[in-house]
């Protein structure tokens, strides 16, 4: 073949590399402060349609708790199986009025917040990192539940976030709070925190949901009427505080983290008394009517005995028979324990003692003194109660006092009668300082109730019985149940006169600020559950 017939094509020139970008310091700063400015703005069309459901983002929420500019955010770059960077849920650190707090909120607006592995351990690192450090958790829950696609691994990844939960529990302070759905396993998480507070509307919480129920037992029920904000904070007892909004709920974390210590080791925050203070409180007197079977309102008797009249109820809305409250007297944080006359005449029920029990606990477990007020008829009779394990809740408090290491101060108003006296941190468990007003009546029972039953036969036998009832009624109350009977026999410390309550419990405390007790040398107790 000639060279003519040779197919001849023009010579390719080899291709030139193209020329990368220049890699400099000032580029790589760049493209870090693009990426972690598109991973906090988020989806705009996900970020849209969280705030039409009412409901503010992670990092809005973030922005609500912490103080300005305070949070340091850790795993920012994590991704998992949605892909998207943080996985799911904002996680690091940040102060409220200067104090250090650990906290993570799940992100809705990332595949519903569901939780998977990468999740799971962001969560887990910043409750490692609380607990070393001796600060509290807050959580701000607002998650489908577990990432379905990854099977075992999202259940083994709150197994962890629960273990870590126990393992934490009276070393810092948790606090949960519900912003949105926490469906199936995830609701143990807020049921396993110290306080729990949920939003109405757009917070529930359940272990099965509506479609479960339906399908099972034929009822119809809707997200809210199952596990909504008002069912947990007025029926189960799940939520300590309920909320009409995020700003307020938010706003009374904060409150709440300021009369707490950051850890078991350290004291509650304490503040200068009111300059203006006067402890004689003279509409004392007159709060309480000397009858014992009128009503009155013993949020008032706390006021007056609290610093500025001001306080956090903890279950406003259940159990209301029995008022918890964090307060402070002389700038010293104390939890404030009473029955409250106006609901079911102040007696003790399976619910008012699982409530009380739980919120004594809580005080021991981080060295918060406790005030008792005290006015109780009893406990609620009926088969209701027995059937439902009146006994063993009791017991419950009864065991929570008992235990109780921090200094406990008794204050006697009206009726303390038979075991419900007992078990309102009466003296003989273990309360420190008893004092009582002169309307004062600790007795087995009333009066009344007690001549029936000891008078039986005299009053069947007598031609006027109601004549001599009220005779043998004086004669017992004069004998056995008048103010002084319990302090001759040194089971109150004092009769003191009610405008001076506020001024003798602010004394007792004082006296007993450095109190110490041993613990017994035991793995630990066995709480009646």
């Amino acid at each position: 073949m000639s060279i003519s017939e040779m197919d001849v094509r023009p010579a390719v020139r080899p291709t030139q590399p193209q020329q990368q970008p220049q890699r400099t310091m000032r580029a790589l700063r760049d493209r870090r402060d693009e990426l972690a400015g598109r991973i906090a703005l988020g989806d705009r069309v996900a970020v849209e349609r969280q705030h039409r459901l009412g409901k503010r983002t992670a990092r809005e929420r973030l922005e609500l708790l912490l103080d300005e500019g305070s949070f340091v955010e850790v795993d920012m770059y994590r991704r998992g199986t949605t892909g998207a960077h943080t996985d799911g849920v904002v996680a690091g650190s940040g102060t409220v009025d200067g104090r250090r707090v650990f906290v993570y909120a799940q992100d809705f607006t990332i595949s519903g917040g569901s939780l998977g592995a990468g999740h799971a351990e962001k969560i887990h690192k910043v409750m490692d990192m609380a607990v070393a450090t001796g600060s509290p958790i807050v959580a701000l829950n607002d998650s489908g539940g577990a990432r379905i696609q990854e099977g075992v691994m999202a259940l083994n990844g709150y197994g962890g976030i629960f273990r870590r939960q126990v393992e934490a529990s009276g070393i810092v302070p948790q606090i949960s709070v519900v912003l949105g759905p926490c469906a199936g396993g995830a609701a143990y998480s807020p049921a396993l925190a110290d306080f729990t507070f949920m939003v109405r509307e757009t917070a529930q919480m359940y272990l099965t949901g509506p479609d479960v129920v339906q399908a099972v037992s034929g009822e119809r029920v809707t997200h809210n009427q199952l596990g909504g904000a008002d069912v947990h904070g007025s029926m189960s007892g799940v939520a300590s505080f309920v909320h009409d909004d995020e700003e307020s709920c938010l706003a009374d974390v904060r409150y709440l983290l300021s009369l707490l210590p950051s850890n078991n080791l350290e004291p509650p925050p304490s503040c200068e008394p009111p300059s203006d203070d006067d402890d004689v409180r003279p509409d004392l007197a007159s709060l309480v009517p000397v009858s014992p079977n009128q009503p009155y309102d013993i949020r008032a008797v706390i006021g007056d005995v609290v610093d500025d009249g001001e306080f956090l109820e903890v279950h406003e809305g259940w159990a209301a028979n029995v008022v918890c409250a964090f307060a402070r007297v002389g700038g010293e944080v104390v939890g404030v324990v009473g029955n409250q006359p106006l609901v079911l005449a102040g007696v003790l029920d399976t619910a008012a003692s699982q409530k009380a029990a739980r919120f004594v606990r809580f005080c021991d477990a981080f060295n918060i003194p406790l005030v008792t007020l005290v006015d109780v008829p009893g406990f609620l009779p009926g088969t209701d109660q027995e059937y439902g394990g009146a006994i063993r809740h009791g017991a419950k408090l009864l065991y929570a006092y008992c235990e109780a290491s921090v200094p406990r101060v008794q204050v006697i108003l009206r009726k303390a009668y038979g075991g419900a006296y007992i078990v309102m941190d009466s003296r003989s468990i273990g309360c420190d300082l008893s004092l009582a007003w002169p309307t004062n009546e600790i007795a087995v029972m009333g009066a009344e109730a007690a001549v029936n039953v000891i008078h039986r036969k005299e009053l069947a036998a007598a031609a006027d019985p109601d004549e001599l009832r009220q005779v043998l009624v004086a004669r017992y109350a004069d004998e056995l149940a008048h103010p002084y009977y319990a302090a001759e026999r040194g089971l109150v410390d004092d009769v003191i006169d009610p405008a001076q309550t506020r001024a003798a419990v602010r004394r007792g405390l004082e006296m007993l600020r450095d109190k110490r007790r041993r613990s017994p040398a035991r793995k630990h107790g066995n709480v009646p559950l």
